[in-house]
C-alpha cells in the first residue's frame, strides 16, 4: 500500500512538472527551460541528502549516470512535445510508451502480471491510437513531428525509470544527484553547442525552476515506491501523470478533446489501471 501511495504521489508531482515544463517551452527555446529546471531539481536533491543520506558506490555512479543522461533527453523532448501540443493527447502517448519498457523489463526479472496485466497490455497499445488520431477539421490531432517526440519522450522516461530501479537499495538519494548532476552537465553542453540557435527570448524562470522541483520530487518518490514494490506495476500507475496534466492543461489552456480521443484517454486509463492491478 505505501509503494502504491507513493507511486501515485510521483505521478500527480510528474504531471503537474510536465505542463509547467510544457509551458516554459512555448516562451523559450526548451534548452533554455531545461537550463533552469535541470539545476533546481540538483538542488532539491542535494538539500535531501542530509536527511535521507547517499552513497556512491560504482553501481551508483553507473546506474545514476545513465539515468542522468536519459533524464536530460527525457527533459527535453518531452518539454519540447507539450511546446508543440496538444497536451491533452500527447501526454497519454508519452506515458503509455513510457509505461511498456519497465513492464517488459519487470517481467523480464522475474515479475509476474496476471491476467488483468495481460487484457492491459494490448488495451494501452490501442488507446495509443485512439488518441493520436482525432478526426474532423476541429479535432486536436497531433502531428507527425509531435507524435515522434512524443515516442521518443516515453522512450526516454521509461529508460531513465529503469536505471534508476536498477540501482542498489542502500544508496539513499545517491542515485538522484548522480543522475542530474549529469543531465545538467548534459544540457549546458547542448545548449553551449547550440547557443546560436536559442534565441534571445528570456525563459520563464519560476515556471521553469518549479517544473525541475516538481520533477525532482516525482523522481524521489518513485524512487522510493520501486523499492517498495514491482518495477512493472509501479511504473504503470507513475503513468498515470498525464490526468495532471489533462486537467491543467483543459483548465488553463483550455484544450479540447474530441470524442474519439476521449475514448482513447478511457481506454488508456482502464489498460493503466488493469496493468496496476497486477
Amino acid at each position: 500500500m505505501i509503494a502504491l501511495l507513493l507511486a501515485l504521489g510521483s505521478s500527480l508531482a510528474y504531471g503537474c512538472a510536465d505542463f509547467l515544463g510544457g509551458l516554459g517551452a512555448r516562451k523559450a527555446h526548451v534548452l533554455r527551460t531545461v537550463l533552469i529546471a535541470a539545476p533546481a531539481s540538483l538542488t532539491v536533491e542535494l538539500l535531501l541528502w542530509p536527511f535521507l543520506g547517499a552513497s556512491f558506490a560504482p553501481a551508483t555512479l553507473a546506474w545514476g549516470a545513465a539515468s542522468g543522461v536519459a533524464s536530460a533527453a527525457a527533459f527535453a523532448l518531452l518539454y519540447r512535445t507539450l511546446a508543440i501540443g496538444p497536451m491533452n493527447v500527447l501526454s497519454p502517448v508519452t506515458a503509455l510508451v513510457s509505461a511498456m519498457l519497465p513492464v517488459g523489463v519487470g517481467l523480464l526479472q522475474g515479475e509476474h502480471l496476471g491476467p488483468a496485466g495481460l487484457i492491459g497490455l494490448p488495451l494501452a497499445l490501442a488507446a495509443v491510437v485512439l488518441v493520436s488520431a482525432g478526426t474532423g477539421a476541429q479535432s486536436a490531432r497531433p502531428s507527425r513531428t509531435a507524435l515522434l517526440l512524443a515516442f521518443g519522450a516515453g522512450a526516454a522516461i521509461a529508460l531513465q525509470l529503469v536505471f534508476l530501479h536498477q540501482t542498489p537499495s542502500d544508496s539513499g538519494v545517491g542515485p538522484l544527484i548522480t543522475g542530474r548532476a549529469v543531465s545538467s552537465a548534459v544540457t549546458l553542453a547542448a545548449a553551449a553547442l547550440m547557443y546560436r540557435r536559442l534565441g534571445s527570448e528570456k525563459p520563464a524562470y519560476a515556471m521553469s525552476a518549479t517544473a525541475g522541483v516538481l520533477d525532482s520530487v516525482a523522481n524521489l518518490l518513485f524512487l522510493l515506491a520501486v523499492r517498495g514494490g514491482d518495477l512493472a506495476v509501479v511504473a504503470v500507475i507513475t503513468a498515470l501523470y498525464p490526468a495532471g496534466t489533462v486537467l491543467l492543461a483543459r483548465s488553463v489552456l483550455a484544450e479540447r478533446i474530441h470524442r474519439g480521443q476521449l475514448i482513447g484517454l478511457g481506454t488508456a486509463a482502464v489498460a493503466v489501471s488493469l496493468l496496476a492491478l497486477t
